[in-house]
């Protein structure tokens, strides 16, 4: 009699116990189960934020993302690295992003125009600024000094040099180059001295694989590549290398998306671009009419650059 009530009590103990599980289950408010899912590891909860950028910022941008995602561990970015006119051109063809940096403000400006444009203008920053560099193949076995050294270099067919194509900005600002020691483009080409990349990562390649004696690409893909920079092309030539950073209209997630380029602006990931080799820029200071500096416009810095 003992024994038939004590299993008659177990019985009725599991039995309520399911069936409260069951109401509790029933009844428990959305966020309960969502952190039930999300502790089981599901990420269902995760924003995504689509990001496209220039080749050259593969390394620094992808360490950024682990600290902003570490941070914010309901965001997930995914990256598009590319020539920052190839990504340009996807946009515009109806390709879905919520950020766009570009290695140079001429893309960025054919996207912030004034006739609406794809660009949140109150998000748009120029953010970095690279150098241009003539950087050469392990040991440099053609002993190249110099930019000044191109010219008859490329005539004589004694180089090979790898440069970024028409819509790179490395070979944009390669161009700049060219014309100031008075190599025309079709020259160049007909020379068979010249080879072309689609980005920046594909000449740093040729330069490694030593495909090509010397390349003409960013001081922060050299570094980053382990290759030497023989010289440094002078700015009054060749602009200021600026790159800049922007929320597009068409972002679903606008306000994440600020909060991750607002990010790039912050220390920590200053000291990731700083330690790759870049130089982060710091706003500008303007008089708002007070006599008190605020934020300038980035367009100061755009203008600069002479790519408008």
């Amino acid at each position: 009699m003992i024994g038939k009530n004590i299993f008659g009590i177990e019985k009725t103990s599991l039995l309520i116990s399911s069936v409260f599980l069951l109401f509790a289950a029933g009844c428990g408010n959305g966020d309960d189960d969502k952190a039930v899912k999300a502790s089981a590891g599901a990420d269902f909860q995760k924003t995504r934020i689509t990001f496209f950028a220039a080749a050259s910022m593969t390394e620094t941008l992808s360490a950024i993302e682990k600290k902003y995602e570490k941070a914010h561990p309901d965001t997930d970015i995914v990256f598009s690295f590319d020539s920052s006119g190839t990504l340009k051109t996807q946009i515009t063809e109806g390709a879905y992003c919520d950020i766009f940096m570009s290695a140079s403000p001429k893309q960025m400006n054919q996207l912030d125009t004034d006739e609406g444009g794809y660009v949140l203008r109150d998000t748009r920053t120029d953010l970095l600024e690279n150098r241009l560099v003539l950087a050469v193949a392990d040991g440099n076995p053609k002993k190249v000094a110099g930019f000044e050294e191109l010219p008859a270099a490329v005539r004589s067919r004694s180089l090979l040099l790898a440069v970024g194509n028409s819509d790179v900005p490395a070979g944009q600002y390669a161009m700049k180059l060219f014309d100031y020691y008075g190599m025309k483009p079709a020259d160049l080409y007909e020379s068979g001295s010249v080879t072309l990349g689609s980005n920046v990562k594909e000449i740093t390649s040729q330069v490694r694989e030593g495909t090509a004696d010397a390349g003409i690409i960013y001081a922060t893909d050299a570094r980053a590549a382990g290759l030497a920079a023989v010289d440094e092309a002078d700015t009054g030539i060749v602009g200021r290398v600026i790159y800049p950073v922007a929320v597009l209209k068409q972002s679903v997630h606008a306000d994440k998306a600020r909060s991750v380029v607002e990010y790039l602006k912050s220390p920590n990931a200053a000291s990731v671009f700083e330690e790759a080799g870049f130089t982060v820029i710091k706003p500008a200071p303007a008089d708002d009419g007070d006599g008190k500096k605020a934020a300038s416009d980035s367009s100061v810095t755009e203008l600069k650059t002479g790519d408008r």
